[in-house]
Order: C-alpha cells, then structure tokens, then sequence
C-alpha cells in the first residue's frame, strides 16, 4: 500500500511541470480516447462503448510516435446484431507549433495535432459484414492542458478497415473525445523504479 502511495504522490509531481515542457523529445505520452459511448434508457435500447488506449514517446520535440489498442462492442437495440471492432498497431502524432502555418494556440492553454494510425484491425457484424485487414486512420485534433501535464483533447479522424471478409473496405468518421497523460522520461523512470 504505501509503494501504491508513494507512486502516486510522483505521479501527481510529475504532472506540475512547465507548459511547453509536456511535448519534448524524451517524454511520454499515456491516454486512451472515448471513441463513442451510447447507453439506450428505453426498454429495448442499446450500448455503444469503443475505447482506444494509446502510449507514445517523444522522439524530438513536438513528434511522438508509439502504438494503438481498438476495442469496441454495439449493440443498436432490441434485435439488431452485435458489432465488434478490434485493431491493434502504431500511431505518429504531431504537434503544431504557435504560429505555425498561421496556427495559434486556442486560449493560450493547449496545442493543434495531427494524428495518423496504421495497423490491423477488423469490424465485425454478428451475421452480418466482416472486413479484417489494414486498420488506417488519419485527422486533425486539439488538446487543451487542464494542468502543466494532463490534456483533454478531442480528434475528427478518418478510419478505415481494409482486406479480407465480406466487405472490402468499411469506413467511417469519428469524433474521438478523450485525455492523454504527459510524463516527462524522468519521472517516469522514478516510477517504474518504484514499482520493483
């Protein structure tokens, strides 16, 4: 208990750095995205719950490049199949500098991305359509830093799922919401030490 203590109070200290300091190179990046989450309240209604954790390190300032999780589980309503979706591969996320490109930070507290995703990943309907192949995704997204080292961010992202099954390609916009942790390397490292 104090090991799970003693890790979360440099946890927490490695959360209060400075404000440009979360995305340079040596840091990580830890955080999942809400892809959709939908609970019917009427009798019969259905659930929607996608979640994509992701973890990433920075290779040079404002460049990150790490791997990807997909799970995902639907069920519209009363009577309708289950969906599955399920990927797994690597994801390279760019940040944009203030100014760049005519792109200024949205109050002062947070950073323009572009993120893209290339994998293997299927989606799977009970009964009904299947594609497993090449998972691919690409789209802008903003995070704001509630703190030094914790964002909220939302992503309009393009995906897509191509290769084998009944379906060749299925393809689909998202609006992803969702949070990223940025531990810089030491502390990290702290952490893991910790942890033996």
């Amino acid at each position: 208990m104090k090991k799970l203590i003693f890790t979360g109070i440099l946890a927490f200290a490695g959360l209060t750095g400075t404000a440009n300091a979360q995305i340079q190179e040596g840091n990580w990046m830890v955080g999942s995205s809400l892809l959709s989450s939908n609970f019917g309240l009427n009798t019969g209604a259905g659930y929607d719950i996608t979640l994509q954790p992701r973890a990433a390190y920075f290779i040079k300032d404002n460049v990150a490049l790490g791997g990807y999780v997909t799970l995902g589980i639907a069920k519209p309503g009363a009577g309708t199949s289950t969906q599955f979706t399920y990927g797994v591969g690597a994801l390279g996320r760019y940040f944009l500098s203030p100014g760049e490109k005519g792109v200024d930070n949205l109050l002062n507290h947070g950073r323009f991305f572009l993120e893209g995703n290339i994998g293997v990943g299927g989606f799977n309907v009970e009964n009904g359509i299947s594609t497993t192949g090449l998972d691919f995704g690409v789209g802008p997204g903003y995070s704001y830093f509630i703190t030094p080292n914790i964002g909220v961010e939302g992503l309009v992202k393009y995906n897509g799922v191509t290769g084998f099954g009944n379906e060749g390609l299925t393809s689909r916009i998202s609006f992803n919401v969702g949070f990223s942790i940025y531990l810089p390397s030491s502390k990290g490292r702290e952490v893991a030490n910790d942890l033996k």
